[in-house]
């Protein structure tokens, strides 16, 4: 599914977000790379712009793997990697997240950018990126959410349901794959119950907080 909408998959997260999406991933990069990390998973990294916002941090990690299970979504991520010029840092894997192909403790922070409501089980694609976190690592995840105010809370439920399912498979040109993600944002669990799903999975620090009304969240937890 994944596969036949990148193509067009960097257009429509912009246009559906109304370009926020770069200011979230900014945000992202930014708390993940506060402890000057060396080594970053970007894990369901898609076509690299989380990968590409942690290089562009201040104390940006001398290197970043871009893990997806998408193989045409990493095509175009190596494409923007040499485009943007940061090839030698960036690196590309095809891989599961339920199943990383990583040893144990291999990187000093894990990022995951809306990637997190398509894992089959939550529980065990957390295991995984604690496994792979070195001791003191810190996760990050952005995830979308639900506002809290009435009215945005109504007028989200709207977008949701009739502009994101027309507009995002009209100009993709494939039935389907947005309404799924419609869907999924729409079912996703509150902010609390993500975060007592990384402290059952072992993770301390536990801690999100609310970006653009609560339309998303910005998780982080430390190994």
């Amino acid at each position: 599914m994944f596969g036949r909408v990148a193509r067009r998959y960097d257009l429509l997260n912009h246009v559906l977000s109304a370009n926020l999406d770069a200011r979230w991933r900014r945000l992202a990069a930014e708390e993940a790379c506060v402890a000057s990390p060396t080594r970053v998973l970007d894990l369901c990294g898609g076509t690299g712009d989380l990968s590409l916002a942690l290089t562009r941090t201040r104390s940006g990690p001398r290197a970043v793997v871009c893990c997806d299970f998408s193989h045409p979504m990493l095509r175009l991520a190596v494409a923007k990697f040499a485009r943007k010029g940061v090839a030698e840092r960036c690196a590309t894997v095809e891989g599961d997240a339920l199943r990383l192909p990583f040893d144990d403790g291999t990187f000093d922070a894990v990022t995951v950018g809306f990637g997190v409501r398509n894992l089959e089980d939550m529980a065990s694609g957390f295991g995984e990126m604690r496994r792979v976190l070195a001791a003191g690592g810190r996760l990050v995840v952005l995830e979308f959410s639900h506002p809290s105010g009435k009215v945005l809370s109504r007028l989200h439920a709207l977008y949701l349901k009739a502009v994101v399912p027309r507009l995002g498979d009209g100009a993709s040109g494939t039935p389907g794959p947005y309404r799924y993600l419609a869907r999924t944002i729409a079912g996703f669990p509150e902010p609390d119950l993500l975060a007592g799903a990384l402290r059952d999975a072992g993770f301390g620090g536990v801690g999100w907080r609310p970006l653009s009304g609560g339309i998303v969240c910005l998780h982080t937890a430390l190994r």
